[in-house]
């Protein structure tokens, strides 16, 4: 006996547990409201543009001016019908998120180009298709689930008003009495879990039909990622011109004041003794090769003139103190992004270098230029060729990966016995 009692017990606080969470049941008569005002407005466009479409078929009949009219009809309707689906769609998007806490991300509207051509290309998108499909359910599926949800919970009220209408015949009244207070009971103790589950599958079409997909979510996760990595770029590329100006304008200036002093003091010290003299020579020495090195370090960090005059100086720079003749031509209207402008100095730089220490040749070409968009750089010379980006010892792993820094592509061309030209496309972003 007791031990039936307490599963009642327990049965019944199972009951006002779920009963005292409202948010599903607010949610099914939400979607019964918002599935009908979609009806509605769906449905009265849809029929305002098959009326304009046609009276449209039977012009002339009413004259210019109304045939003007049924046709801006005709064009505005499915702009109209567009919106009223991305404004729905927002909608019960935010019933999922006010009434459940559930967060359904809006999905691409596939709207990109021309205005003219934007409501064509957001027809085609996959997306809006599933949002419509979301309150054509909503029309049919929402509508059934409130209703349902809304009986339950008011089946003890219709129950009365049922039986009220019997109180003149005692005879039904009381045939009707038992059952009408079984089913009215019945349907009360099931309103929770009823709600709950029209709830689910309500938030079970939402996600599927009301969000993105799995390949939308893919790439709006690949643009936010190139996105990152471009900012990341741009960050690192003006953390390098931070340290080369505070290089630039404090150990640099100090080691230069350094050297000039040690050399003036070398000078006026001709008649010190020798262990004097030595000391100070050494000194002298030693500040001007650490001057020498900075302004290297500084250079590898990131070129001032790159910054001042642009790529064409810069690379000027470069190839007048390559140890070999390099012919350059630059032919770049427009400047482009800081980022693109540097991986490309640095992946000249670089090129030349190998060049230098690799290829064994006596001369090289550095061409650069502007396509559009594009930024084209081409390093050759006349070596005895064979290098590959899986090569040990020429970095050409280490150009190919700065330049898939910022989204370019570096290809080499470099059969045996050369000629060798390493080429690099980057986007310019500017």
């Amino acid at each position: 006996m007791a031990a039936g009692l307490g599963a009642v017990y327990r049965e019944a606080m199972s009951w006002v547990e779920t009963a005292r969470d409202w948010r599903p049941t607010v949610h099914a008569l939400a979607g019964l409201a918002a599935g009908a005002a979609g009806g509605v407005v769906l449905g009265g466009l849809v029929l305002i543009w098959l009326a304009a479409v046609w009276s449209l078929a039977d012009w002339p009949v009413g004259g210019w001016g109304k045939a003007v009219l049924y046709a801006a009809a005709v064009l505005a309707g499915p702009v109209l019908l567009l919106w009223s689906v991305w404004g729905l769609g927002a909608l019960q998007r935010a019933r999922f998120r006010g009434l459940l806490g559930v967060e359904i991300p809006a999905p691409p509207r596939g709207a990109a180009g021309g205005w003219a051509l934007r409501p064509v290309r957001a027809w085609r998108a996959p997306s809006t298709w599933r949002q419509l499909g979301y309150h054509l359910l909503a029309l049919v599926g929402g509508t059934a689930g409130g209703v349902l949800v809304a009986a339950c919970w008011s089946a003890p009220v219709l129950a009365v008003a049922s039986l009220a209408g019997q109180l003149g015949d005692g005879q039904r009244l009381g045939s009707a009495l038992g059952g009408a207070v079984l089913v009215a009971a019945t349907l009360l103790l099931a309103a929770p879990w009823v709600a709950r589950s029209v709830a689910r599958a309500d938030e079970a079409a939402g996600r599927a039909l009301l969000g993105p997909s799995r390949g939308e979510e893919l790439a709006v996760r690949v643009e936010s990622l190139a996105r990152s990595r471009s900012e990341i770029v741009a960050a690192t590329d003006a953390e390098r011109r931070r340290i080369e100006r505070d290089l630039h304008d404090g150990a640099q200036r100090r080691l230069v004041s350094l050297a000039m002093h040690l050399g003036m003091a070398r000078a006026s010290l001709a008649d010190a003794p020798a262990p004097v003299r030595q000391v100070i020579e050494q000194a002298h020495d030693e500040a001007t090769e650490a001057l020498a090195e900075l302004r290297q370090l500084v250079r590898g960090l990131h070129p001032a003139v790159l910054e001042d005059r642009g790529l064409d100086a810069a690379l000027s720079g470069i190839a007048a103190n390559a140890p070999l003749p390099v012919r350059l031509r630059v032919d770049v209207a427009a400047r482009c992004a800081p980022a693109v402008e540097a991986v490309a100095y640095f992946v000249v730089s670089e090129a030349l270098t190998n060049v230098a220490k690799h290829a064994d040749a006596s001369r090289a070409e550095v061409t650069v230029e502007r396509a559009g968009d594009r930024l084209r750089v081409a390093v050759g010379d006349d070596g005895r060729g064979g290098a590959t980006l899986d090569g040990d010892g020429t970095g050409l792993r280490g150009l190919a990966q700065r330049a898939a820094a910022v989204d370019g592509t570096l290809t080499v061309d470099s059969p045996p016995g050369g000629p060798t030209t390493v080429a690099v496309e980057l986007p310019c972003g500017s």
